[in-house]
């Protein structure tokens, strides 16, 4: 496939035509052509969840900021971000920001930090999120937030948007030479992680003091907690066996649990991983960026680096793991798990189907709809297999006019129990609400999956709906981007 070899859905005119094109690509994807009233709608349905009164199935995808200040306190752009969560109707703020545990764990020197100093400006967000939400809903009645917990392991860049000061636990052959990982950096030691442990512990004691409800612990896209679930290469009590590889999360939930007993804990996970990929060659009658393709492995080599990744062919899935992890899950009380795919560092159309890649990144080697629909099968096969959890699914935003319409039938057939929504939060937070009350939609806010939000903040610019938000758009560092993209081209 070459760049952009597939139908725009900008040029699909009814849900009607939508679906006849999934017919026509083969995908079962749930999809209703008409949208059902608030008062009859699945996704205005309340749902109870570990004690937690939801009173919704609309979700505020944890973002990463990129717009804090230098000791991780957030400005006025993180506080707009927040209000668009609160203004979205959504009931469930499922981590809200990426907020690290300590100043070295930053994935940029601008992102959000959880600590003394900070915790008074983060409890300011969190009001500025409830205050949005009770202007556009009249209430906050079954309104919960959590916080996400995180520390960025391989991919931490603390002090310099263009330089790793990587934490890593094991060597990885792909990783560390797609990174630049030196051999001779060494791996994190058993101590460093019962440090980083009590981290996380008094980062959740403060997010419950400052009134969030739970706190997630981020094991996904590549960052520490998702690098212990492949550490199988790893000596000692913190790899080689899943039971090893979960003891990080399990001794950061019992020292929670110890501490603030009444703070709910969930998770969001790369559920499945995939070898990197890397921009192929280009062809001779292609435009725009290199398609992406696999980067090679040998095949007589068992691939030991992937959580979720066959081992005999790590360009595919393997759920045997996934599902043992949410019979831990359910050892360690998490009931609630937000399930998103891969990583955007290293194969970013895995995790963030898109019409157009970031600068950094590749095109598409296969038909957007293809991954939005990874995500909802891997999620209706959780739900089929372990049907106990509440799970919230990612990977929507492409779908764009039809989001609403696949949110409504997925939820209606039982294959997730909330509808995650992210890069949409930043361009039509309210997307959801303007359906269900049988509004037209807004066409021009929908996110068209540009990958500013992500080329930006590669290039050391604020994160923020470029395209579309005013605030940027009409910002000295739109100027910047649009060099930048003009270079990359």
């Amino acid at each position: 496939m070459k760049y952009g070899d597939f139908k725009k859905l900008t040029s699909i005119k009814t849900p009607a035509a939508f679906k006849a094109h999934l017919d026509s690509l083969g995908l079962a994807m749930p999809c209703d052509e008409t949208i059902d009233p608030a008062d009859l709608s699945p996704l205005m349905t309340p749902v109870d969840v570990d004690g937690m009164a939801i009173g919704n199935r609309i979700t505020a995808q944890p973002m990463e900021g990129w717009d804090c200040t230098n000791d991780g306190g957030p400005t006025e752009a993180t506080s707009r971000r927040w209000a668009k969560f609160g203004q979205s109707g959504a009931k469930l703020i499922f981590g809200g920001e990426a907020a690290a545990v300590r100043p070295d764990g930053r994935a940029n020197p601008r992102q959000l930090i959880i600590s003394d100093t900070t915790k008074g400006a983060i409890a300011a967000l969190r009001e500025t999120a409830r205050r949005a939400h009770i202007g556009r809903m009249g209430n906050d009645a079954g309104w919960i937030t959590g916080l996400q917990l995180t520390h960025s392991g391989r991919f931490c860049k603390p002090h310099d948007n263009t330089r790793f000061e990587p934490a890593i636990l094991y060597r990885h052959p792909i990783l560390d030479a797609k990174f630049g990982t030196s051999a001779t950096l060494p791996l994190m030691s058993d101590d460093d992680i019962a440090h980083l442990i009590d981290d996380y512990i008094a980062a959740a004691r403060l997010a419950y003091d400052i009134g969030f409800d739970f706190v997630d612990l981020k094991h996904c896209h590549g960052y520490i907690g998702h690098e212990f679930l492949s550490a199988k290469t790893r000596p000692g009590p913190y790899g080689g066996s899943l039971e090893n590889r979960t003891r990080f999360l399990a001794d950061i939930v019992a020292g929670i649990r110890s501490v603030c007993p009444a703070l709910k804990l969930a998770v969001r996970v790369s559920a499945l991983d995939l070898i990197a990929f890397k921009a192929g060659p280009q062809t001779d009658d292609q435009t725009g960026p290199a398609t992406g393709i696999a980067v090679g492995y040998p095949s007589d080599k068992p691939y030991d680096y992937g959580f979720g990744t066959d081992r005999d062919d790590p360009t595919q899935f393997d759920m045997t793991e996934l599902f043992e992890l949410f019979d831990i899950f359910t050892k360690l009380g998490i009931k609630l798990v937000n399930v998103t795919l891969g990583s955007p560092y290293y194969n970013p159309h895995i995790v963030r189907p898109a019409a157009y890649p970031p600068s950094d990144g590749y095109a598409s080697p296969e038909d957007p709809l293809f991954g939005v629909m990874r995500h909802l099968e891997i999620v209706r096969q959780i739900k089929a297999a372990r049907p106990s959890f509440h799970v919230v699914g990612s990977g929507y935003s492409y779908l764009q006019e039809y989001l609403p319409h696949v949110a409504q039938a997925v939820l209606r057939a039982g294959w997730t129990d909330f509808v995650g929504l992210g890069r949409m939060m930043l361009s039509y937070p309210d997307i959801m609400l303007d359906a269900v009350a049988g509004q037209t939609m807004q066409r021009k806010k929908f996110c068209r999956t540009f990958s500013d939000c992500t080329t930006a903040p590669r290039n050391g610019l604020v994160s923020g709906c470029f395209p579309l938000d005013p605030y940027y758009k009409e910002s000295d560092q739109f100027d910047a981007l649009v060099a930048i993209k003009k270079a990359a081209s």
